[in-house]
């Protein structure tokens, strides 16, 4: 019996690696192609498999391009959660949140994956479903996180989910720009564009954020 258990574990755990290959290459192809012009057979050549195994796990490519989106945001949720579970003031988590949402470099890789999601997201329900899931996770924590520097003394904000979501539609607009236009809008810029908005709504004044690395990660 134990053998036999251990046995179909380990073709669970096969099968749980193969499923986390083949969506790590549908996301290399999606980056690659686009998510409108990617197909099975493309991430099929990219993983040097047929394509009846990838729909062996996967039933269509939208299901496989669903949980590639997923488990992205899955993992982008998860890294903020911990960076707002790290030790410090409201201020610094509130930036520390700022930092993390605004892209690493125009060619950031996770900001160009959502940019294409949200052009296919408006005709297609299975990525604006994921789409909605992400923001609704980021307005959730950004709010979680002002709610408690109002409780801490640190911020006044009347309405920590709606300045929540204001903050995270400025900071989406600027991005896309920073993102598909060259010219003056540096990675810094960007960022003090965030602090300003931001100081604005929990009622600081930016130089709150002055002692904070403007080029941090």
């Amino acid at each position: 019996m134990h053998s036999g258990a251990g046995a179909r574990s380990s073709r669970a755990d096969q099968a749980d690696q193969r499923r986390a290959e083949l969506l790590e290459a549908a996301r290399r192809v999606v980056l690659e192609r686009g998510l409108a012009s990617t197909r099975v057979a493309d991430i099929a050549r990219a993983t040097n498999v047929s394509g009846g195994l990838i729909h062996y796990h996967f039933a269509t490519k939208d299901d496989l391009i669903t949980e590639m989106l997923r488990s992205t945001s899955d993992s982008e949720v998860q890294r903020l959660r911990e960076i707002v579970a790290e030790p410090g003031t409201a201020v610094q988590r509130l930036d520390r949140v700022l930092r993390f949402y605004i892209p690493a470099s125009r060619s950031d890789q996770s900001w160009i994956l959502w940019l294409d999601a949200w052009a296919v997201g408006v005709r297609e329900e299975h990525v604006r479903t994921i789409l909605l899931e992400l923001e609704g996770s980021w307005i959730e924590i950004l709010g979680q996180v002002i709610s408690e520097g109002v409780t801490s003394g640190e911020f006044t904000c009347e309405d920590p989910v709606g300045s929540a979501e204001r903050i995270d539609g400025m900071l989406d607009g600027l991005v896309v720009r920073y993102t598909l236009h060259t010219g003056n809008m540096s990675r810094g810029r960007l960022l003090h564009h965030a602090r300003v908005a931001a100081a604005r709504e929990v009622g600081l004044d930016l130089s709150a954020f002055s002692a904070e690395p403007a080029e941090a990660p």
